[in-house]
């Protein structure tokens, strides 16, 4: 490989930082020969951190920097969490890996260590996610949903202010950071279910830098890249991107694998779910299918009405 230092970049919170040392890890195991450098980027969504992010949009909200500092020669790749990329990435780009995936289900945070059963009317539960927003007030339309942005800190620290009593997070986040302790819950992905990738770090490159994507191949995890693509298809097949409330996730464990997803109007009161199983393979169909499915029950017209909010 004729590239000396390869230059890692990343946005800049805790949990980034830590998920593009997971990256160079696997350079360093595979090419230990290489120099490896990791580099902050700051995106749009970490500057707008007070915006909600279903005002805002997700299109590039956190890669579109990124990607620029890609093309500019300043870094070589991009660390993401899978659910930030866009299921349709801009011309010229691709995700080169996957890592193994970690943990995918959503997780419960309270300051007075209520699980989501014991949590009722007047309790408010901060989150900018209108999948999580619909799934809660799906099982308790009583809950209060305030807007809550940030890091996974921040998130914790205005919890601890009195913004909300509870929070729901991605489960692997604060796994990752050292922080299962803060957990109250960890909720069931059959009735909460989590969003399109959770749990898998991404490496986003240009498809015409040959050395780095043959170097990103020998890391890519099967597996997870299969569930990745499933997952993603299921996405792409609503055209709503990740700020709409849906979502689902494939179990690949066995001859027959299972996807199970969701599409739910904002405030829960209509929750469509359904699951498909299927054999094996390097296919994103099952994904497609689910959506197909969802759409035709109703999940169409749900979807519409968001967009025309």
């Amino acid at each position: 490989m004729n590239k000396k230092t390869i230059r890692i970049g990343t946005r800049g919170s805790r949990l980034a930082l830590y998920q593009a040392g997971q990256v160079q890890e696997r350079i360093i195991s595979n090419f230990p020969w290489i120099r490896t450098e990791v580099v902050i980027i700051k995106t749009k969504g970490d500057i707008m951190a007070d915006v909600a992010l279903s005002k805002i949009g997700d299109k590039g909200l956190f890669t579109k920097e990124l990607e620029r500092a890609m093309i500019d020669g300043r870094i070589d790749m991009a660390v993401h969490s899978l659910k930030d990329l866009p299921t349709e990435l801009p011309q010229g780009y691709a995700v080169g890996a996957v890592l193994k995936r970690g943990d995918f289900r959503d997780a419960l945070v309270s300051r007075n260590r209520k699980k989501l059963a014991e949590l009722g009317a007047g309790d408010r539960i901060g989150t900018s996610s209108l999948r999580r927003q619909a799934g809660l007030l799906n099982i308790n339309k009583d809950l209060r949903i305030v807007d809550i942005r940030g890091n996974v800190n921040t998130r914790l620290e205005k919890m601890e202010k009195g913004e909300c009593d509870a929070t729901v997070m991605a489960a692997a986040g604060l796994l990752r950071l050292g922080m299962g302790g803060c957990i109250t819950e960890i909720l069931d992905p059959d009735t909460f279910i989590p969003a399109v990738g959770q749990g898998i770090i991404a490496v986003e490159t240009l498809k015409k830098d040959e050395q780095i994507n043959d170097m990103c191949n020998k890391f890519n995890h099967r597996h997870t890249w299969i569930a990745a693509r499933i997952e993603r298809a299921f996405l792409n097949s609503l055209q709503g991107g990740c700020q709409v409330p849906a979502g689902c996730y494939t179990s690949l464990e066995g001859p027959q694998c299972a996807i199970t997803g969701f599409i739910a109007s904002v405030d829960g009161s209509r929750y469509i779910k359904d699951k498909i199983t299927f054999p094996f393979g390097e296919t994103e169909e099952p994904g497609r299918e689910l959506a197909a499915r969802l759409l035709a029950r109703g999940g169409g017209e749900i979807l519409e009405e968001i967009r025309n909010l």
